[in-house]
């Protein structure tokens, strides 16, 4: 797939307020600072299309983004704030929720992992919350570029492995790098074969 236009079309903070769109979309989530906004910008390859922050917790809006005019990419609110209330942490789990369970458009949803880092509760607790609504997933592991390739393999075998406490069937998952441009093309055909699949292409 070919990229040659990418639009931010407007923020949003909760599921009644986003656009009445008939394109087909792509979800972005993941705990904070895992690098959805720099997969954004990878992507689409237009550097600062996606606001990139180094305080966890900046993206607290839904975000959307038109790609060639014909699918929106979506960038979801991390899970897991450092800096807001328990309120506030609340309000955002309901608008992720939301928007995952009633967002018609919705074609795929792709779950960023800190490749660098063990298993973490937040990101289980999460997928355990998707799979047990029928809510299907890809994992993308980012940020590979830190460490060395067995490093990344042994982290994603024993996520892997923890996952198996939550479904039977071991999910797809994808090796991602923003500063490398690692896993761009496999994120895009999976999109791609998506589009194709309901016609959207």
């Amino acid at each position: 797939m070919k990229i040659a236009t990418s639009v931010f079309q407007g923020s949003c903070p909760d599921l009644a307020s986003c656009p009445k769109s008939v394109l087909p979309e792509f979800a972005l989530i993941g705990r904070s600072n895992v690098g959805k906004s720099s997969l954004v910008n990878m992507l689409t390859r237009s550097e600062g299309l996606a606001k990139v922050s180094q305080i966890p917790g900046k993206t607290q809006l839904i975000n959307f983004f038109t790609i060639n005019g014909a699918w929106n990419l979506v960038d979801l609110p991390g899970y897991g704030f450092a800096k807001v209330g328990k309120a506030e942490r609340g309000g955002f789990s309901t608008m992720v929720a939301d928007y995952l369970q009633n967002r018609s458009s919705l074609v795929g949803t792709f779950v960023l992992i800190d490749a660098r880092l063990s298993p973490q509760a937040l990101d289980l607790e999460f997928l355990r919350w998707m799979v047990g609504y029928g809510l299907a997933f890809i994992l993308v592991f980012t940020k590979t570029d830190s460490l060395s390739k067995t490093a990344v393999q042994k982290n994603i075998g024993v996520f892997l492995s923890a996952m198996g406490g939550i479904t039977e069937e071991p999910p797809a998952y994808v090796l991602s790098s923003a500063k490398e441009g690692v896993g761009r093309r496999e994120i895009l055909a999976l999109i791609d074969s998506a589009l194709s699949e309901i016609g959207g292409s």
